[in-house]
């Protein structure tokens, strides 16, 4: 039973870090339009214990995205210097949106797998008592 475990907890943490995933991702997207914001990235970290591997991962330290900002020309917006322009954000919509659409099926793929482990386990167990 400890290998079903093994799996389901491995299927969990891909499920929580593709979560903690897209809700940076929707931060990205909601503040595309923000003057000066950088994009947030953020790494996946495999989880040891005791010295071994586990197969769980988890979320690394969320960082800013450090290259430049858009310059964006609108000599009426309150942020302009004296040539018009002011720093938008360095998101980029198309690249937010195919990222999410990618956190989104691998987080249905270890939800897939999640079930599919239940069910087996829960076959296993209708076996032993028979």
């Amino acid at each position: 039973m400890t290998d079903f475990s093994n799996a389901l907890s491995v299927a969990a943490s891909g499920m929580r870090a593709q979560s903690g995933r897209i809700r940076h991702l929707s931060e990205n997207i909601a503040n595309a339009d923000t003057p000066g914001y950088h994009r947030k990235t953020i790494n996946f970290a495999e989880e040891v214990a005791r010295g071994e591997r586990t197969g769980r991962v988890d979320l690394g330290p969320v960082r800013l995205d450090q290259s430049p900002l858009a310059q964006v020309y609108d000599p009426a917006h309150p942020l302009a210097d004296p040539t018009g322009h002011y720093e938008g954000s360095n998101v980029n919509l198309l690249v937010e949106i195919a990222d999410a659409r990618e956190a989104q099926r691998s987080y249905e793929a270890n939800l897939k797998m999640f079930d599919q482990l239940r069910q087996m386990s829960s076959s296993l167990m209708d076996l032993i008592r028979k």
